[in-house]
């Protein structure tokens, strides 16, 4: 029996499984490796589905797990509205105050996003050692503003918002707290603090602001495996190659510190919070604009090219190919 490592499944092997499933013509968008959501013909309205659990962490469950799954929904151009909620709670460890507290994170989320809870399910669930949240995100979209994960086309140029890592970041940051305060600048270690909420692990608005102003090719945000993996799954989605200029890849002061204590990749780490976006050079300049005026930080990093060319990354003139299904940085620390 072949091992297999904890994060994602290997892609190949997952599209097989994929492929032999039969495909329901209402289906716009169905599943597929770097795929964020399903999107389904309603007739003038489509309505985009999306599924996600959060398992790297219990702490701020319930923001987590709605974000994550808005985020996949708002990727596709659809505005988030429905969301259900399965919560697995471990057996002798749940109290009336941790559920409640992961209801308030919960309905938090939604308000400021416009989203109404409307069902799911929880359960006290046997040998489990950490509550499990697993989200499902309904969107709504018209069907001719529908933004396809495999329209990446030559000649785009590719944009990532805010900067990487953001959510791998603050996930170390949580889960090595006291080991860090003798490491790392206080003033760091504040900043750090907030990063769920500023920057933020929510794309919603910038992927909004793009898909209802300017004709966006395809959209995707990078989670596990990071920013390489994200790249790589747009690329294998779209059939396309890419060339991205590292230099220009935008890293925080706060991700740089954590990711050099404890050595890693910060290329490969969570990146909840960022979002690539490809699309022509001249729809480009204009998002650049409105990212510009709503104070979204963005960067240029490279253009889509052949797939002959497949995924490069060029650092200081040198260039090496990004190949699929890294495992995440994160996991070295557990």
């Amino acid at each position: 029996m072949k091992k297999v490592d904890v994060g994602k499944l290997d892609p190949t092997f997952l599209e097989a499984l994929i492929l032999s499933f039969p495909r329901d013509k209402r289906v716009i968008l169905g599943p597929g490796v770097g795929k964020d959501a399903a999107v389904i013909d309603f007739g003038k309205f489509c309505l985009a589905i999306k599924t996600d659990p959060i398992t790297f962490t219990s702490r701020n469950l319930g923001w987590y797990v709605v974000n994550i799954n808005a985020n996949d929904v708002a990727c596709v151009g659809a505005t988030p509205r429905w969301f259900l909620l399965t919560l697995l709670l471990p057996e002798k460890k749940t109290s009336d105050s941790l559920v409640e507290n992961i209801f308030k994170e919960v309905i938090s989320a939604c308000k400021k996003l416009g989203i109404f809870l409307i069902g799911g399910h929880t359960e006290i669930t046997h040998n489990l050692d950490r509550p499990i949240a697993i989200g499902q995100m309904i969107g709504e979209v018209k069907k001719e503003k529908v933004v396809r994960n495999s329209g990446a086309r030559e000649g785009d140029i590719i944009i990532l918002t805010k900067g990487i890592a953001i959510e791998g970041t603050y996930l170390i940051y949580r889960e090595r707290e006291r080991e860090l305060k003798g490491k790392v600048p206080s003033q760091i270690l504040e900043r750090i603090r907030n990063f769920l909420y500023n920057p933020g692990i929510g794309v919603v608005k910038e992927a909004l602001l793009a898909s209802n102003n300017v004709k966006v090719h395809s959209m995707h945000d990078p989670t596990e495996g990071g920013l390489m993996t994200g790249l790589w799954e747009l690329a294998y989605a779209s059939r396309v190659g890419m060339r991205i200029d590292k230099e220009k890849i935008p890293i925080l002061e706060e991700t740089k510190v954590i990711c050099k204590i404890y050595r890693l990749d910060p290329l490969k780490l969570l990146a909840s919070g960022a979002l690539i976006l490809t699309l022509s050079s001249q729809e480009g300049e204009k998002l650049c604009q409105i990212y510009e005026r709503e104070n979204i930080s963005y960067k240029v990093i490279g253009k889509v090219v052949s797939p002959k060319e497949g995924v490069r990354m060029v650092e200081n003139g040198k260039e090496f190919i990004i190949s699929g299904n890294h495992k995440d940085e994160i996991a070295k620390l557990w």
